[in-house]
């Protein structure tokens, strides 16, 4: 369990080695999602573990007062660098350098499952004021089409990514959780697909000969498909959640 632990912190680590990649190639967020997380009325965002901000930027559009934490440097100052009118901070989600209730919502995106969710849970509600809302959302390949399901043979996993989004419960003391599921497209060409495969956190730490392995075969499945050609839209379904503190 302590190998598990240690190889999990290890990937999550390794995002920042690749913070040029994932902002170029990493998707951002439909706006059906978005304004779904979002409670009515609210003012003040916490986007926690933000990265380079791929949700932060749509949090900004809104007209909101937005904070960022995100614990790699890397990443934080990508978003800093983007998106200069937001505050980007170092913390955690088990270690939110805020003040207690001073955020009307928190959102968390792509990045729940490398949280210790108990402690994650506590602190969010400690910054949260009465009656916010912790909203937490992915995007996942939509793999029930044939092409987008062999690139996630080829591309493969690990069990720190292996998101199981059915059922996800944020747990008290927030109340019960909603769920809410989009689809859309991103229009890409393969060499974006390519890049976006080298920025998944067991690509980035697969031995030198693995990671080749994996971008070849992403690169082969979509070369060899003649539907595709040289610019297509990639399927993605986006699943969201919130819960809210009592009032």
């Amino acid at each position: 369990m302590r190998g598990e632990h240690a190889d999990k912190a290890t990937r999550a680590r390794s995002f920042g080695a690749a913070a040029e990649a994932y902002e170029r190639a990493r998707p951002g967020y439909p706006d059906a999602a978005v304004d779904w997380l979002l409670p009515a009325g609210a003012r003040t965002v916490l986007d926690l573990g933000a990265g380079t901000g791929k949700l932060t930027r749509s949090l900004v559009e809104r007209g909101l007062e937005v904070v960022a934490v995100e614990p790699l440097p890397e990443m934080r100052e990508r978003l800093a660098a983007a998106l200069p009118q937001v505050r980007a901070l170092a913390g955690t989600a088990e270690a939110i350098p805020l003040p207690d209730a001073s955020v009307d919502a928190i959102t968390m995106a792509q990045a729940w499952h490398w949280v210790d969710p108990e402690r994650a849970t506590a602190e969010a509600a400690r910054v949260l004021r009465p009656d916010g809302t912790l909203g937490l959302t992915w995007n996942q390949r939509d793999e029930r089409i044939d092409w987008v399901a062999e690139v996630g043979e080829v591309m493969g996993g690990a069990t720190a990514e292996m998101i199981e989004v059915e059922g996800v419960e944020i747990g008290p003391p927030f109340g019960p959780t909603e769920e809410f599921v989009t689809d859309w497209e991103r229009p890409m060409d393969v060499d974006l697909l390519v890049e976006m495969a080298a920025s998944r956190s067991y690509v980035i730490t697969a031995t030198p000969r693995r990671r080749r392995e994996i971008l070849d075969g992403v690169r082969r499945v979509v070369e060899a498909d003649p539907h595709l050609g040289t610019e297509f839209d990639f399927p993605y379904r986006t699943h969201c959640f919130r819960a809210a503190l009592p009032p």
